[in-house]
């Protein structure tokens, strides 16, 4: 088994090259757009086969210019035969001879192993539509090569012929669409209604992997309330491209992505009248990008206010405030610090690293020899694993996901 301490620290050295195939989008919030700035913001190197040029906003789609096929194909080939790709993702496909002549150039790459994330556009978030009936019969041969296919509620019912509103009837489609194509399936539940047993309600998002064997992994978090929710769908894609051409496993990459998503969902800017873009720019160090990743700092205070009063005089933004005996801050550039009573950390700086898993993180540890203690959940929604450096630096391995930057109780 590969080391996680060293393997992913590999992989976050290394630059994945991702193909993406895919429309302009002039308002910047969806399409190739999207995509390179998540496929950058992860660490990759972004290439592009432009399917189609788009006018459009966070209104609507005003007009739609598709690029002939031989031109992608073109574009494709060029990037292929210089510098190499690990992963492709397909996006808005442009025509049904589009389709077929990607289909070309990929099949062989899906058989040689090449992972192939296919999201099934069909309809901007605006309504408007980006697929004729022509195009979407055409996409059986992508979703046969494709690794992955990432469909919403809507597509996934125009792709399987099956009603989809609750999450029940989005697996059962997934299960088929998985079934017929022999690729994974990622179900998205971000248009679902709940299920009359789902105690969570609609106060959920789920997703759900299902592959083709029939084994499913799921994930929920609370819905974020917004309107900026142009282009969620290129860039999860295009984040589990980036992750699965650095060599992450499919659920892994898939998590890291969602993730990704959820960040850029609250760090969204506000522009336009209507769905406007999300902040793929404010992502910073809440995703995994390999290794153990130092974004948080505790510091021991003596004196509360004046502690706060210095950080802030720093230009830092105060995002937690809990009575009195600590304070959490945040910077520009995404890493945070806290201030805590001296008494509660044993007067001495705790350095945080955040890893994609903790128990292999910790389990990697001890085989290098390193005296960790055991990772537990705590209150505020981390889990931890603290151990000391040779020189007694108070150290603390972690997952907080988006609670770092994002708590419930956030401030600010």
């Amino acid at each position: 088994m590969p080391d996680p301490l060293t393997s992913t620290a590999a992989n976050a050295a290394r630059t994945s090259r991702i193909l993406i195939v895919a429309g302009s989008d002039s308002g910047g919030g969806a399409g190739i757009q999207a995509d390179i700035r998540t496929v950058t913001m992860l660490g990759g190197h972004a290439m592009t086969a432009v399917t189609a040029l788009t006018a459009q906003n966070t209104l609507g789609v005003q007009a739609v210019h598709p690029v002939p096929a031989e031109m992608v194909v073109a574009q494709m080939r060029s990037c292929l035969d210089d510098l190499g790709v690990d992963a492709v993702k397909i996006g808005m496909i442009g025509s049904a001879d589009t389709a077929d002549a990607v289909a070309d150039v990929l099949e062989p790459l899906g058989r040689a192993g090449m992972p192939i994330v296919f999201d099934p556009v069909m309809i901007a978030t605006s309504g408007s539509v980006l697929a004729d009936p022509a195009t979407i019969a055409a996409f059986g041969r992508l979703m046969r090569v494709a690794t992955l296919i990432t469909p919403n509620a809507p597509e996934l019912a125009a792709l399987t012929g099956r009603a989809v509103g609750t999450q029940h009837e989005a697996l059962a489609a997934g299960r088929d669409l998985a079934r017929d194509t022999g690729a994974a399936v990622l179900a998205k539940g971000g248009h679902l209604a709940a299920d009359d047993d789902d105690a969570a309600g609609s106060d959920q998002v789920a997703d759900t992997l299902i592959l083709p064997d029939g084994n499913d992994t799921a994930w929920a978090d609370p819905r974020i309330e917004t309107q900026h929710t142009h282009g969620t769908g290129c860039t999860v894609a295009s984040a589990v491209a980036e992750g699965l051409g650095r060599g992450l496993p499919l659920a892994a990459a898939i998590a890291r992505a969602r993730r990704f998503v959820r960040v850029a969902l609250r760090e969204a800017p506000g522009l336009g009248a209507g769905h406007g873009p999300m902040g793929h720019h404010r992502v910073r160090l809440d995703c995994d990008l390999g290794g153990a990743t130092p974004n948080q700092v505790t510091l021991p205070a003596r004196d509360h206010a004046a502690s706060v009063a210095f950080y802030r005089a720093l230009g830092l933004s105060m995002i937690v405030e809990s009575g009195g005996r600590y304070a959490r801050f945040e910077s520009a550039g995404g890493t945070t610090l806290s201030v805590e009573a001296a008494d509660e950390i044993g007067g001495r700086p705790v350095i945080f690293l955040e890893v994609a898993d903790l128990d292999a993180a910790v389990s990697a540890a001890r085989e290098h020899g390193i005296q960790v203690g055991e990772a537990q959940d705590q209150p505020w929604g981390w889990r931890e694993a603290r151990l000391a450096d040779p020189a007694g630096n108070q150290l603390c391995l972690y997952v907080a996901g988006e609670n770092r930057r994002f708590p419930p109780w956030r401030i600010g």
